[in-house]
């Protein structure tokens, strides 16, 4: 590390949060009874005036040629409930919000309605991100869009993604192409693209060569940045001015911490930062990726990952090899979201990917009810014979080495 003074230590933290970042650090580590303190009442109105925060780096995201904050503010999860995170992200500058029909059960759009109810004036400096949620047709997502404008109390979003959890390239017809055009023309949307949780390298590589995608969100990590395929569609799209924003960052898998954690963790402190800052930075540092997009669901974490993009210092060639060698040793406990593979060595048993997914939000974010609930979108006669499947096929060609049968069995334990 070049200089001490670069380093996210107690002393510079504190320098470069400032006394307004403190009271929101010991705020947001408050129990759950507590209400979170502030000098200002969260649904007071916001008052324009000059920051006092120090603001998060902007980057460019491609062919919009809008300038978005390196992090933005995840919010999947009831911002009815937390309209202080609001407030806290856009004094630091993070005014980009992604959010989703389907996010909270529809509290997330409702929460961000409510903050723009009260503060009016502040949407012209927003960028809002929204997705159509599980929409089948090009109708759906019509409809989809209507319910988001609504909730949120805006005449159009920023960024929409019409189809939200791609897998397939197949997913980008021509149809939907006229249907992004149409909305923009009506100006309720400024630009259009798609969010990636699954086969995502072909789902980049594909975008790539079209000339009507503004913008994608997928899963990048540490993990992910190891495969060449991952690399040469990022690549592709940056190339064609696609704006790239990272999901899934922390590379959290499907089973609960390990003594592998904890020996990532203890180098990263060593360095002055947290494992998750240390995530962060990795993601950052690929100046392809426009901004991080991670769920901040307390005034703690938002202040801690702030912390972490202001920090200058730079991850070193041996922190990359401390993360390679991470994600090798720990591949076996990590679905990378190949879902094809899944698919083509058992055609007749679907949504393996998703379970994997749907079991780490349960094991590593903590989102028990939400994970419940998606699993509960699996047809019955899918989840029926989970249990009886043999997943051998699949297990032989996972390049992770996962253990399928075991996993999807503690899935349907814990979410059926």
């Amino acid at each position: 590390m070049k200089g001490k003074h670069n380093k996210i230590n107690r002393r510079n933290f504190l320098k470069t949060m400032g006394a307004a970042g403190l009271g929101s650090v010991w705020a947001g580590c408050k129990g759950k009874e507590e209400k979170e303190p502030d000098a200002i009442d969260p649904d007071a109105p916001a008052k324009t005036q000059k920051p006092e925060l120090s603001q998060v780096p902007r980057r460019k995201l491609g062919k919009t040629g809008v300038e978005v904050p390196c992090l933005c503010l995840g919010g999947n999860y009831n911002l009815l409930e937390r309209q202080i995170i609001l407030k806290k992200a856009l004094e630091w500058g993070i005014n980009c919000w992604d959010t989703a029909h389907n996010y909270a059960g529809g509290n997330s759009e409702l929460g961000i309605g409510k903050y723009l109810s009260k503060n009016p004036q502040i949407r012209k400096k927003l960028f809002i991100v929204s997705k159509a949620s599980f929409a089948g047709t090009v109708a759906d997502v019509e409809n989809r869009l209507q319910t988001s404008l609504k909730r949120m109390n805006t005449n159009y979003i920023d960024l929409y993604f019409g189809v939200h959890f791609m897998s397939n390239p197949a997913q980008l017809t021509d149809e939907l192409k006229q249907w992004a055009r149409n909305a923009k023309k009506r100006k309720l949307i400024r630009f259009f693209g798609f969010s990636t949780h699954s086969n995502t390298a072909q789902c980049l590589a594909a975008a790539a060569k079209l000339d009507w995608i503004d913008a994608i969100t997928t899963r990048y990590s540490f993990r992910i940045m190891q495969d060449a395929r991952m690399q040469d569609a990022v690549e592709a799209c940056h190339k064609a001015d696609i704006g790239l924003i990272a999901i899934k960052t922390q590379g959290f898998g499907q089973k609960v911490k390990t003594k592998q954690d904890r020996k990532l963790a203890g180098h990263f402190l060593r360095r002055g930062f947290t494992q998750g800052q240390a995530k962060i930075k990795a993601v950052l540092e690929d100046k392809r990726f426009s901004s991080a997009c991670v769920g901040m669901q307390n005034v703690a974490l938002l202040t801690s990952n702030v912390a972490a993009v202001l920090d200058k210092t730079k991850l070193t060639q041996a922190d990359m090899e401390v993360f390679k060698e991470y994600a090798r040793v720990t591949c076996s406990g990590y679905c990378a979201g190949c879902a094809y593979i899944c698919d083509s060595a058992l055609p007749d048993t679907p949504y393996l990917s998703d379970i994997m997914r749907y079991l780490m939000y349960y094991n590593s974010y903590g989102e028990q009810e939400r994970a419940r609930e998606l699993f509960a979108k699996i047809p019955g006669k899918v989840r029926n014979k989970l249990l009886s499947t043999d997943y051998g096929p699949a297990e032989a060609r996972c390049p992770q080495h996962l253990p399928i049968a075991k996993l999807v069995a503690e899935a349907v334990s814990k979410l059926a």
